[in-house]
């Protein structure tokens, strides 16, 4: 008969370490109907699970005649126990790049009852603020029987440090507004945010326009409210007199052509600019007792508001041109003393009359041709007129056609007949005996020469002609001949005609 025993009691652990070595112990009620049994340790065998493992531990009973039994204690193996660890240090960044990229180093005392736990990143989550964000980073810890926990890391994200200061215009100080450059928009960096850029702002108090101050403030703020702000003080002193556009460079003109004085104008830098005095003032060095090429000075003395004074001329050089108006007059020696200023059509009487050609003089400007022989007389009045001279020049023809000669009945030769009869020898201008003329003759033949030519002549030509203008013979041809007579001093007309020369 077989001995008898029971299965010892069921045990598990929670690890394979825990599994406690065999002990024929556990086998309690070992019996024998005759002997003592004898229990012994046979083995271990699992059933090659984990998490849980179940191992079957044999022992046997056996008797003294060698009859023998096996009970078997079963034991669990299988971890329930999560892993320990603490909830990594929290840390602060300024810059979301800032933020370092998960690591399972941070996890630094994971633990576990059987195993070394494995720890894994599993993700990140935002609270969706910013200025601070707060990160919350989450690693899983794990044993090898699966049992986890989570351990999470607090992230901060929250810049803190305000943008770098830039490069800023020097103050500066001008003496002309629109010297002022233009406002520039500035740059700078900021740690997270990158190159900021500032429009600035411009601000300017003018309530002295002579100590203008122009402000100009760059902000810089970041995403995070950070700031910084720069700026820049210009300074506006106009310490510049007044300056003109207009170009006073010095001009040329006859004095027919005198320009009316420029409108000053200013430059943008010169403002609200008064006149003092005239506008502009004139000076002149013409001199109408010698006139000549003068010189015109303008001058103009300034003001701003500011004070400041100026003073600007300009030079016109007038050449001197003298125009003339030629009046002609005959006049009889009987018409009575003539007043010059009758030809005269301005109206400064103040010069003086000159005889410019004629043997006379006159009174004033009075002149009486019953004084003078017959001819020309050139007068000549000059006066100064808006800078030029003008010159009446009077031509007065004195002639005697109001005087009744005695001669008023003259005959010339129709025919001259040189044949020695006594009749018609000569060819003769008479019936001015009495008149005192003298005759000045031209004679001319059919084709225009001139055969005969006297100054004073004598009623003494009877056909005579130089033997080299008619071959050998001293007299001219007969035919018809041409003359032109011109009594000298009488005031008469060139009498013409024509007239016969022959021997019949």
């Amino acid at each position: 008969i077989a001995p008898t025993a029971s299965n010892p009691e069921a045990i598990s652990v929670q690890c394979i370490d825990d599994v406690p070595a065999a002990d024929i112990s556990v086998v309690t009620d070992a019996a024998d109907n005759c002997s003592t049994p004898v229990v012994a340790f046979v083995g271990d065998s699992s059933d090659g699970q984990s998490c849980p493992e179940t191992i079957t531990r044999t022992y046997s009973v056996t008797d003294a005649c060698n009859n023998s039994i096996e009970v078997t204690q079963t034991i669990t193996v299988g971890d329930t126990i999560a892993p320990t660890a603490s909830n990594p240090e929290a840390i602060s960044v300024q810059c979301i790049d800032d933020v370092p990229a998960a690591d399972i180093s941070v996890v630094t005392d994971a633990a576990d009852n059987c195993s070394t736990p494995v720890v894994a990143f599993v993700g990140d989550s935002s609270d969706g603020q910013s200025c601070p964000e707060t990160i919350t980073r989450t690693y899983s810890v794990t044993d090898a029987c699966n049992n986890s926990i989570e351990v999470t890391q607090t992230i901060t994200v929250g810049d803190t440090i305000a943008p770098d200061m830039p490069e800023v215009p020097a103050d500066a100080t001008y003496s002309c507004i629109v010297d002022v450059p233009d406002m520039m928009p500035l740059s700078t960096t900021d740690n997270c945010d990158g190159e900021l850029t500032s429009q600035g702002v411009e601000t300017m108090d003018n309530s002295d326009l002579c100590n203008v101050v122009i402000t100009r403030t760059w902000d810089f703020e970041d995403a995070c409210g950070n700031m910084i702000s720069v700026s820049q003080t210009i300074n506006v002193i106009d310490t510049t007199p007044p300056s003109v556009t207009n170009d006073l460079s010095d001009i040329t003109v006859t004095c027919d052509a005198i320009p009316e004085p420029p409108v000053l104008e200013f430059d943008e830098c010169s403002t609200n600019v008064e006149i003092i005095g005239d506008n502009p003032q004139v000076t002149s060095t013409f001199d109408p007792n010698n006139p000549s090429d003068y010189q015109i000075v303008w001058t103009w003395n300034v003001i701003d508001h500011c004070n400041l004074k100026a003073v600007f001329t300009q030079n016109v050089f007038v050449t001197l041109q003298d125009f003339v108006t030629t009046r002609t007059d005959d006049r009889c020696t009987d018409d009575g003393a003539i007043d010059l200023f009758d030809y005269y059509s301005g109206s400064d009487t103040s010069g003086t009359w000159e005889v410019i050609s004629g043997d006379t003089t006159l009174d004033g400007s009075i002149f009486d041709p019953l004084e003078v022989e017959l001819g020309d007389y050139i007068f000549s009045y000059t006066v100064e007129d808006n800078g030029c001279l003008s010159t009446t020049e009077v031509v007065i023809t004195v002639n005697d056609d109001c005087v009744v000669l005695p001669c008023d009945d003259i005959t010339v030769s129709t025919a001259v007949t040189p044949n020695g009869d006594q009749w018609n020898e000569y060819f003769e201008v008479l019936g001015i005996e009495e008149c005192g003329f003298e005759i000045d003759l031209k004679i001319f033949n059919r084709w225009g020469a001139i055969i005969y030519e006297a100054s004073s002549y004598q009623n003494d030509w009877n056909g005579t002609a130089h033997s080299s203008s008619f071959g050998n013979s001293d007299k001219v041809p007969t035919g018809t001949y041409y003359y032109i007579i011109n009594l000298k001093n009488s005031g008469l007309k060139p009498i013409t005609g024509y007239f016969y020369v022959g021997t019949k």
